[in-house]
């Protein structure tokens, strides 16, 4: 689950912070000869953040999410002006409670995870949904 007090809004008056961007990709597979140019520069706001006014930070707690990528500690970059959809990564609150799962739409609406030890969140009429936003990245620090 989430917990609300995580949620970072980006500081919309702090200047953009501008790191060097090499111009060359980095192999994966085998290595490439080393280009030693720096083509541009790059502010992870402007990369991450499609919408200042509509986009929020949180931090995951749990491993609900894991086979989708997404582990504890993890940064999410949730967007609120994207219109949720099937199969979506979404931040939701059930019962006054925030949770990020999957979002199934088809035959009803289903909240899943992303780890076979947790059950899908099927909400009924007596439980409040709200889907707050949809999750456009995910920033993880090693």
């Amino acid at each position: 689950m989430l917990n609300p007090i995580n949620i970072l809004q980006p500081d919309a008056n702090s200047p953009p912070l501008r790191l060097p961007l090499y111009d060359t990709k980095i192999s994966a597979g085998f290595p490439s000869p080393a280009n030693e140019y720096v083509g541009d520069t790059l502010d992870l706001n402007e990369y991450l953040v499609n919408n200042k006014t509509a986009t929020f930070f949180v931090q995951v707690e749990g491993d609900s999410m894991i086979q989708a990528g997404i582990n504890e500690g993890d940064i999410l970059v949730v967007d609120r002006s994207i219109t949720p959809s099937h199969g979506r990564i979404v931040i939701a609150r059930v019962d006054n409670e925030f949770t990020v799962k999957r979002l199934y739409m088809n035959n009803g609406i289903r909240l899943v995870a992303e780890n076979k030890n947790y059950a899908p969140i099927v909400p009924n009429d007596l439980d409040e949904l709200e889907i707050w936003g949809v999750v456009t990245a995910v920033v993880r620090k090693t």
